[in-house]
């Protein structure tokens, strides 16, 4: 059997990039005559914005900080250890650039097990231990606390969450063992699966205190010195911590059961973690936590050797690093300042894009219409949104104040945009109304305004081929709802110059959207390609194939709603138009379905009613299924599903080669950012090539081998 520090050594020289995280051990007494008392502060060395991880050499650090307080303890030299971070951040877990190198389940099953030889030894030391959560904590950072005889927490604490099924992951250093043990089954389903599946929900300090995770809860200003105080104090006992008995009867089965239904709900079975994260809380029910050690390093080592989470790991670096620095912007020195913003139009599109402007840029910004009425509606939108946050005390009254008096209404362009330097238009989705538009914006704005369009599908060149100067007309393409997915389409015109363009993603990065620069092409990324997706739906339907099935077929994606759910979403009636303009564009591959039409013209919300009886579970509304007329062509979910899928894979591969984005990356960027396209697929393209799909449609697979999968 390899030592623990062989089992380290051999994973660290797999790793030779690590930024290695250092255990600093420091003695001191402990007030009221507690005792001599040892700290271990784990620090990476650098500054908050890189936050402390677990590599191999870095669990080797802590371990042999371990071997010194073990020896300390057993000679009775101190009478408690502490553990807790540099400034703002605990720990955030696994080293996940590790993670993608491993090529061998063996490697794999390695480092579950390192960690957890490490983090359990501070279970078993002669002495009390303490973890004091200091600042954010995540993954590994949660856990090394949960091996700790007693937990403190700071009221400071902005992020507090086991992310790993979110990321294809189960948390596997004691987490799916240790935290049902400590607060009961229901609380850890909900951190462990509820919280991980949307959208990886943190916790903040105050959540972490009352879920019982931690004993007590500290201001951040004196955060440690309490702390310290508070652990004397139990361990003279003054203060003794009492935690609720676990229910380990049929509220344990119940909280696994739930889990399962969320995860079904979210990820309808396509992706692994959620339930072996699931497997491994019911059987912790017996509280052996030996066995659920050994079953977290088993699933770890069979999901760190599948595709999901090598897609998982791929969407975070594609959000966190890519989507913080787009490919192809130019440089970022030739943006323009941004002092006042114009709408035009005061729609409910408009007077959110209005809210968002001001809120991130709080900067004037004016509203325009073709009457008084839906001018005074616009700013009314705006001053309600604020009078919403005011209530749920995210700004205070003074800041509530200011932001109403930035935002005003006119009917007169000249009047409201002569001062403007960025300029979005919100209007009709129809050619001639946005030329006109920007005709008038053109005669009133200054030289350097940007003229901006939020245009989904209509082309951005046409649109300023008729101003004096096309050179400042950009796409600045938001997803609905604004306020909630990150995309922005930035489109580059056939005139566009580079200073608009980066003052364009200027404006994007303090909007905090994830900004992709993409070419003038038919409605651009994520519009064509759901378009290709839901037409070839469609398609079948109209041939002869059931809805039920051309949905279910669907399912194995594990995407964020069906198809037509979707479609409901955004509205038929744009839908069936953006089909249209991409049918002109490209007639031998777009589709405009007869019964999209018939239920656009027949006034249809979707093709879905919802009833209380049926547990408002989506059906096939019986006015829709009277108006479809469908052919004799009888598809299997199997079938439906191929070909959706080389639909898709044969769209990506055309939009790179018409250099529509940079590379793929972007294409699953814009998927999962625009369009809420789950992690475990990468956005789409691993999950095209891990499917074989790629290979059969195009020849070939869209990223490397090492890409999104595990190296070869």
């Amino acid at each position: 059997m390899s030592t623990t520090a062989e089992l380290l050594k051999g994973a660290a020289e797999l790793f030779p990039d690590e930024v290695v995280t250092s255990a600093h051990v420091r003695h001191f007494e402990l007030p009221a005559g507690a005792g001599r008392f040892a700290l271990i502060t784990l620090d990476n060395g650098f500054d908050h914005t890189k936050p402390t991880t677990f590599g191999p050499q870095s669990l080797a650090n802590l371990n042999t900080a371990i071997d010194q307080v073990e020896a300390e303890a057993a000679n009775g030299e101190i009478v408690g250890v502490g553990l807790t971070g540099k400034p703002f951040i605990f720990a955030v877990g696994a080293d996940l650039k590790g993670v993608e190198l491993l090529k061998k389940h063996d490697e794999a099953l390695a480092i579950g097990k390192g960690g957890h030889d490490v983090f359990k030894r501070l279970s078993s030391l002669a002495v009390p231990t303490f973890a004091y959560y200091n600042g954010a904590a995540m993954g590994g950072g949660v856990e090394v606390g949960l091996h700790c005889t007693y937990r403190t927490v700071s009221k400071a604490l902005p992020a507090f969450s086991l992310p790993e099924v979110f990321l294809g992951l189960v948390p596997g250093w004691g987490g799916c063992a240790l935290l049902p043990n400590l607060i009961g089954a229901e609380k850890a389903v909900s951190v462990v699966i509820e919280n991980s599946l949307n959208q990886n929900r943190q916790l903040k300090g105050k959540q972490v205190f009352e879920l019982g995770i931690a004993d007590a809860l500290f201001e951040g200003a004196d955060f440690l010195e309490q702390s310290l105080i508070w652990t004397a104090s139990v361990l003279n006992g003054t203060t003794t911590v009492e935690r609720p008995e676990v229910d380990r009867g049929e509220a344990w089965d119940r909280a696994v059961a739930k889990g399962r239904s969320v995860a079904d709900s979210k990820v309808h079975g396509a992706a692994p973690a959620a339930y072996r994260a699931l497997d491994i809380i019911e059987a912790a029910k017996d509280g052996d936590l030996q066995k659920g050690f050994d079953a977290e390093d088993r699933a770890l080592a069979d999901l760190i050797m599948g595709g999901e989470l090598r897609s998982g790991i791929y969407a975070f670096n594609l959000v966190q690093k890519r989507g913080k620095r787009p490919a192809g912007a130019p440089d970022k020195s030739l943006a323009r300042p941004v002092t006042k913003v114009g709408v035009v139009g005061a729609g409910l599109m408009a007077s959110q894009l209005a809210l968002l402007f001001l809120r991130r840029l709080e900067v004037p910004v004016v509203l325009t219409d073709i009457d008084q009425e839906r001018v005074d509606k616009g700013v009314g939108y705006v001053h309600a949104e604020i009078e919403k946050l005011l209530g749920k005390g995210r700004v205070n009254q003074d800041k509530a104040n200011r932001l109403k008096g930035l935002v005003s209404g006119v009917l007169d362009k000249a009047e409201g945009f002569a001062d403007a330097d960025f300029v979005i238009e919100a209007v009709f989705e129809e050619m001639s109304v946005k030329q006109k538009v920007f005709a008038e914006v053109e005669a009133v704005a200054p030289a350097h305004a940007i003229l901006a369009t939020n245009t989904s599908s209509l082309s951005v060149s046409e649109m300023a081929s008729k101003l004096k100067h096309p050179e400042r007309v950009v796409g600045f393409h938001f997803f609905n709802p604004v306020a909630i997915l990150p995309l922005l389409e930035i489109v580059r015109g056939e005139q566009t110059d580079d200073a608009s363009l980066a003052t364009a993603f200027g404006v994007a990065k303090k909007l905090k959207k994830t900004a992709v620069l993409t070419k003038d092409a038919p409605a651009f990324v994520v519009n064509r390609i759901l378009t290709r997706f839901m037409g070839e739906i469609q398609n079948v339907i109209d041939e002869g194939t059931p809805v039920e099935t051309a949905e279910k077929a669907i399912e194995p994606l594990g995407l964020p709603m069906s198809p037509l759910v979707l479609l409901e979403l955004v509205g038929p009636a744009i839908g069936l138009h953006v089909s249209e303009t991409l049918n002109r564009s490209f007639p031998e591959r777009f589709t405009v379905s007869p019964n999209l039409k018939a239920v656009v013209e027949a006034g249809k919300r979707g093709f879905y009613v919802y009833s209380a009886e049926n547990n408002f579970k989506p059906e096939l509304d019986p006015e829709v299924a009277a108006l479809l007329k469908q052919g004799d062509t009888v598809l299997t979910e199997e079938q439906v599903r191929d070909r959706v899928l080389d639909a898709v894979a044969q769209e990506i591969s055309l939009m790179l080669e018409e250099g529509v984005v940079a590379e793929a990356q972007d294409i699953d960027l814009c998927l999962i950012t625009g369009a809420g396209w789950p992690f475990h697929l990468g956005g789409i393209t691993p999950y095209l090539d891990r499917e074989g799909v790629s290979e059969r449609v195009n020849g070939k697979r869209f990223l490397a081998q090492g890409v999104a999968s595990v190296p070869a």
